[in-house]
């Protein structure tokens, strides 16, 4: 199934049937919005992944424990301005009654609201206004609420990310929307990154965990800004059903058809974040393509991705094909260099064996523009595999050097 931007539609979390949302401001952070909620009007289908960091905020505890209990959600409720990582169990016990406070609100089983939490580290939870804000919230979502969700999510992004698409299956409309955030500290293995993602879709608990870890590992695990793995990357979806549509399974045509919409909205809204790294100027994809398995090549446009000297470069405008080279070297492939072939933009600069082809100007020109592709041929098989990043520039230290003042 070819999917395009013309099956793309408004509402981005709550485009699909039967969710609402909303986002207000409680007082968490000095003045925007801070506190957002999700709400499906059917208990929903869940599925997840979370950060493979050691160190683990006290939310993805809580949801992990709640995902064991049941895999059916009905309300996801989320703040900004605080990560709730790192706060022992004080911080568990704020997580809890952030679930519990939603859970009456909302009048649903406890079992079925799920927590998210973004922000500085190492701090308590102002949990006064918390529970406040989730008791105002819980009066105000709606199906146009979505932007104020998005908005509510958001740290030092600098634009909400939103996606929805639609597309047929057999005689049912499907519908997939999501919102994400995410700016700094985007590294993804499973950027800080949370994204939530709903749909309309009846499908399996277990179709619908394996669809997630698909489109998750061609998506958001394959942005980075500054290599940094958060202690609270999410990823949830819920899957209400309301689309009638008949059950989706593993293994089946249907499968194939949701895992392809899903991947689509992830990776919209994965370049998003990629796009809005912390101070960044350009958004650069990494394709690196002529490798022997598609994980070898993303090895290797990782570490091109995440290598500072190459995104320094890139922001100067530098046609420094040899820190490209350099970071193939190092992501631990085996290759031989003399056959790799280096352009940006369609524009060759290195063909194999070190012919250098480079035009600096031409090249210079090229690296000026907002969108780069840095294009890095193998020579060695037909596997391919692509990378989404942005150049480092002086703004991003800025923003971190004072994060939380």
């Amino acid at each position: 199934m070819e999917l395009d931007a013309s099956q793309e539609c408004a509402g981005g979390v709550t485009a699909a049937e039967g969710f609402t949302a909303g986002g207000v401001y409680c007082g968490i952070r000095k003045t925007k919005k801070d506190i957002a909620i999700v709400r499906s009007s059917k208990p929903a289908v869940v599925a997840g992944v979370f950060t493979l960091n050691k160190v683990v905020a006290a939310p993805l505890l809580v949801d992990k424990i709640q995902l064991k209990k049941s895999n059916v959600c009905s309300a996801v409720v989320i703040n900004s301005g605080n990560a709730n990582a790192c706060t022992g169990e004080h911080g568990l016990n704020d997580a809890w009654t952030m679930v519990q406070t939603a859970a009456d609100a909302l009048h649903l089983p406890r079992e079925q609201v799920m927590v998210s939490s973004t922000g500085v580290i190492g701090q308590y939870l102002p949990m006064e206004n918390i529970v406040n804000g989730i008791n105002d919230l819980s009066t105000k979502l709606c199906k146009e609420g979505n932007k104020d969700a998005a908005e509510a999510i958001m740290t030092t992004d600098v634009f909400s990310k939103e996606c929805a698409m639609r597309f047929s299956l057999d005689s049912s409309v499907i519908t997939v929307g999501g919102m994400a955030k995410g700016s700094g500290m985007i590294a993804p293995n499973m950027a800080t990154m949370l994204a939530f993602v709903t749909t309309d879709a009846a499908i399996t608990p277990a179709a619908l965990q394996s669809a997630l870890r698909t489109a998750n590992g061609h998506s958001f695990n394959r942005i980075t800004v500054d290599g940094d793995m958060s202690t609270n990357d999410m990823l949830l979806v819920l899957a209400n059903g309301l689309a009638q549509n008949d059950e989706i399974q593993e293994h089946t045509p249907a499968f194939d058809q949701f895992v392809n919409a899903l991947e689509y909205v992830l990776i919209k809204l994965a370049k998003m974040i990629a796009r809005d790294g912390e101070g960044a100027t350009k958004f650069v994809e990494i394709l690196v393509n002529g490798a022997r398995t598609e994980d070898e090549a993303a090895q290797a446009a990782r570490s091109v991705a995440n290598s500072n000297l190459v995104k320094t470069a890139l922001h100067g405008a530098d046609a420094n094909w040899g820190r490209i080279l350099c970071a193939v070297g190092y992501s631990g492939i085996d290759f031989d260099p003399a056959n790799v072939s280096i352009g940006f933009n369609d524009l060759p600069v290195l063909k194999p064996n070190y012919e250098i082809v480079l035009d600096e100007e031409k090249a210079k020109a090229v690296l000026s523009r907002e969108n780069i592709i840095v294009q890095i041929d193998l020579h060695q098989g037909s596997a391919e595999a692509r990378f989404w990043t942005c150049d480092l520039t002086k703004e991003y230290i800025h923003i971190n050097a004072s994060y939380r003042s």
